[in-house]
């Protein structure tokens, strides 16, 4: 194994993203930070290294702690990294308020019928005057 691997295969090979392509859109959209400051998808990633990765509504602050460019199991991956317990306590708590917030909304059980499509478009047309 290299001394050090490109971020953007690293990224992919911890599976943080799915693609190699999503990994570099995510470092060039300034997604992603190695020591506190932005990265080329080309740069070398090596053991110690700070990351903060942002993905979705995900903040991870990870440690490298193995190096690899091959996509394996997910069990492989996780030990490619060592996440924070701030990290983790961060993302749980904002994992729970989005369940938190979505609690209270019940999807319908199936589809409008004619009365209800016509009484959807009815409000619909409220906001419109």
């Amino acid at each position: 194994m290299n001394a050090a691997t490109r971020l953007d295969v690293w990224l992919w090979a911890a599976r943080f993203f799915r693609t190699r392509s999503l990994a570099r859109q995510a470092i060039e959209t300034g997604k992603v930070e190695v020591a506190g400051q932005r990265a080329k998808a080309s740069r070398g990633v090596r053991v110690g290294d700070a990351l903060r990765i942002v993905r979705g509504e995900e903040a991870f602050e990870v440690e490298v702690a193995l190096l690899g460019d091959q996509r394996g199991p997910a069990a492989a991956a996780r030990a490619m990294y060592v996440e924070s317990e701030a990290s983790r306590v961060a993302r749980e708590n904002r994992l729970a308020e989005l369940r938190a917030a979505r609690a209270g909304y019940q999807p319908p059980q199936h589809k409008p019928d004619k009365r209800a499509r016509r009484l959807i478009r009815a409000l619909g047309d409220i906001d419109a005057s």
